[in-house]
């Protein structure tokens, strides 16, 4: 459940595209909070806040700090309309929580983009990189950018992970190499909103004119260790969503040499699960071609039974190193980069690599 506390802000510090970071002074010392400006209004130095402390008090690596629920002594003002309310959207995210926001759908009537999404049905065999974690996301761009450079790459979040596109960080550095961000489900604060991965990717085809699309959650994973309990499942449904829409499905895999928990060295059982149980269409399972003997042999002996209805594709990765290491943003999966999980970051920027020849 929440826990409470109120405090004042005594400094802001860093801010990025859509959240500022502070440090507040409670009854159980400082703490150092996240507000979301478009939600609450923006903090500033001797503002009361009420905060959830929650995901500080677990010590949560990703999601570890006090969030700011209120600005109680100075509300923000109403967002501006123009005509009736209906026309500043009214799809409603986080639903029925306290800050669910209401916004404005890429497909709703008073969207711009209303007629272009009424007549999308299809993707036009435009590939779909699906990855299980946020973190491989500047991995997959470095290795589409790597061979296509002017590619237009469209990023469509899943509620996974973080629901505000805002917490990434990741996103932030990436603005201006992506052709935008589309937030999907529950999610929200992307560049244009969509209720469903499903729209979300006819949107990223036919709005943002992208050339790719990649899908994964937002930083975060919900995952219990279990065969079924990890949030990672939802990469099975956009295979067959990316399918369903004459999209070519491209996956990338989670294989890691650096984790230390036997369910995710070698092929993670995330992946096998999702692309071997969920996924009821084939795809395109891509992994580097110079992944270490031992790790290989591995990785092979895993997808086996997987090649009944998938295609594992073995792709150069001359050149990737340089890419990755060439990345805006820093290259981070639970906390190891690319020195310590080589494995992970060079299978995501294979899959790019492999999208990139898809393009059409």
């Amino acid at each position: 459940m929440v826990r409470w506390r109120s405090g004042t802000v005594s400094t802001v510090r860093r801010e990025w595209r859509g959240a500022l970071e502070l440090d507040v002074t409670t009854e159980d010392g400082e703490v150092r909070a996240l507000a979301y400006p478009s939600l609450t209004g923006t903090p500033e130095p001797g503002d009361r806040v009420l905060l959830n402390v929650g995901a500080l008090v677990m010590g949560l690596g990703t999601g570890g700090y006090a969030l700011v629920v209120a600005l109680p002594d100075r509300l923000p003002a109403d967002p501006p309309t123009t005509g009736t309310d209906r026309d500043a959207g009214h799809l409603v995210k986080a639903r029925y929580t306290p800050l669910q926001p209401i916004l404005l759908g890429v497909d709703e009537e008073a969207s711009p983009h209303r007629a272009v999404m009424a007549e999308a049905d299809t993707l036009d065999g435009m590939p779909v990189v699906t990855a299980d974690l946020h973190s491989a996301l500047p991995a997959i761009l470095a290795g589409i950018h790597a061979d296509r450079p002017d590619a237009k790459v469209a990023y469509v979040m899943t509620d996974g992970g973080a629901l505000p596109a805002w917490f990434s960080r990741t996103l932030d550095g990436l603005r201006n190499h992506l052709a935008g961000t589309i937030t999907t489900g529950q999610s929200f604060g992307g560049d244009l909103e969509a209720s469903t991965v499903h729209t979300g990717l006819l949107a990223a085809r036919h709005v943002l004119q992208a050339d790719v699309a990649i899908v994964a959650q937002g930083p975060g994973n919900l995952g219990t260790g279990t065969t079924w309990g990890f949030s990672g499942v939802a990469l099975g449904e956009a295979v067959n969503a990316t399918v369903a829409l004459q999209g070519t499905p491209v996956a990338s895999l989670r294989i890691s040499d650096g984790d230390g928990r036997p369910r995710h060295r070698g092929v993670s059982h995330h992946s096998l699960t999702a692309y071997g149980r969920v996924a009821l269409v084939p795809a395109d399972l891509v992994i580097p071609d110079d992944l270490p003997v031992d790790l290989a042999k591995e990785v092979a002996d895993a997808l086996a039974p997987l090649t009944t209805l998938h295609r594992v594709v073995e792709v150069p990765t001359a050149g990737l190193d340089a890419a990755l290491q060439a990345s805006p943003v820093k290259l981070s999966t639970m906390g190891r980069g690319l020195t310590e999980d080589h494995a992970y970051f060079i299978t995501a920027a294979a899959a790019g690599r492999h999208a990139a020849t898809l393009i059409v």
